[in-house]
């Protein structure tokens, strides 16, 4: 679309320069079609936009959760059982999702994105159950100041998981290319033993839209 404009306007100029005595009618026409052709343009652009930037906040959190995926093996190398950030124990929780009585871990992850999350489609949804991925506390400066957590939103803070995703970051965080977006997580305990046992579940949202900017790693 943004080529068909520019090679519009360039024949216009062509035909302005090579055209003597235009109408005033001529131009008026003219100018309205070119508005129309900009008018029409406007909400694609406005598309693309959108789309390079949900392709991005994607690509955010495939790094966190490569990150977790690394911490889980270091501790599951160094302790004998896995764990992500912000986990005392491998069947603990991290935010506000924990396992009904008897309750498997996959079921429960299975029924949280199915019938909860995929409910909550926008930054001011209740999203109480997350933690930030980068940010300690409501006063945190480093991450006010790096966009690492959006304030209009219900997410909890996990000083431990925090300051854990940090460390693996250089000291870092990563702030969402949405200006209501910043990245949140949650743990789904492990449960079982033996055989039957399950390692926990780990969710990583952008707060701009959870139901549609998701990722999950389960191992």
């Amino acid at each position: 679309m943004f080529e068909t404009i520019k090679k519009f306007i360039k024949s216009f100029m062509r035909t302005i320069k090579s055209t003597k005595g235009n109408s005033l009618a001529e131009f008026a026409v003219t100018t309205a079609m070119m508005a129309t052709l900009a008018t029409t343009a406007a909400p694609k652009f406005g598309q693309i936009g959108a789309g390079a930037k949900e392709k991005k906040s994607i690509a955010n959190m495939d790094k966190i959760i490569t990150v977790a995926n690394n911490f889980y093996n270091q501790t599951l190398a160094e302790e004998g059982k896995g764990r992500f950030p912000g986990q005392s124990k491998y069947d603990q929780p991290v935010g506000g999702v924990s396992l009904g009585d008897n309750q498997l871990t996959d079921e429960a992850l299975e029924i949280y994105l199915e019938t909860i999350l995929d409910a909550k489609d926008n930054y001011e949804a209740d999203l109480g159950e997350f933690v930030y991925v980068f940010s300690t506390a409501s006063d945190d400066d480093d991450a006010l100041q790096g966009n690492w957590m959006n304030t209009q939103t219900s997410v909890a803070f996990d000083t431990d998981g925090a300051l854990d995703f940090k460390k693996d970051f250089g000291n870092n965080g990563i702030s969402s290319p949405f200006q209501d977006g910043s990245y949140a997580y949650l743990v789904i305990p492990g449960s079982g033993s033996g055989t039957d046992a399950q390692a926990p579940a780990l969710v990583v949202i952008d707060t701009e839209n959870p139901a549609e900017m998701n990722k999950f790693l389960v191992r």
